[in-house]
């Protein structure tokens, strides 16, 4: 079994001197990336690698999660995660390396949730319910796959383990 564990970055600031590229997240965003990171931990969600878009404000989600889960997986700053829509973040995911069995991608929307909507067939229906609605800032959703190399896995085959959002867990 192969597990993508998504994150969307938390919240962040409106604007930033350096564009929308160096937005760095606000003290409420600061909070819903350590809360996450206590989640991860918690739930024994730690990944075997964290793929991260280059902004700013994903990078200092990742950061403050993996310092709070006390996590050290191997990190890949990803340009292509930028802002990136569903059929880079299928080929970013095909291109995993197989000894990874727990993928952790830190990013943006509309993509993420676009992505996760396309990749999952099954699961938990109130969780899939709960995530028609939408991805807030500093959500999580975690959707595994009946595969065993990264190669292997199409869209509509994953199975919606969880969907969490820092509301939730407040």
């Amino acid at each position: 079994m192969l597990r993508l564990i998504l994150l969307r970055h938390a919240q962040a600031a409106a604007q930033a001197g350096g564009g929308d590229s160096e937005r760095p997240l606000t003290l409420a965003g600061r909070a819903e990336a350590r809360l996450m990171g206590d989640y991860l931990a918690d739930e024994h969600l730690t990944p075997d690698l964290a793929v991260v878009s280059i902004a700013r404000r994903t990078r200092e989600t990742l950061k403050l999660a993996l310092d709070v889960a006390g996590a050290h997986p191997h990190i890949l700053e990803e340009p292509r995660l930028y802002l990136a829509e569903t059929p880079a973040l299928l080929d970013l995911m095909l291109m995993t390396p197989s000894p990874v069995r727990r993928l952790l991608c830190v990013g943006h929307n509309p993509g993420f949730h676009d992505y996760a909507l396309q990749m999952i067939s099954s699961g938990d229906s109130e969780a899939r319910i709960h995530l028609q609605n939408g991805l807030p800032t500093a959500g999580l959703i975690v959707i595994d796959f009946d595969a065993v190399r990264w190669e292997d896995v199409q869209v509509g085959s994953g199975r919606l383990e969880r969907f969490i959002t820092p509301d939730d867990l407040r």
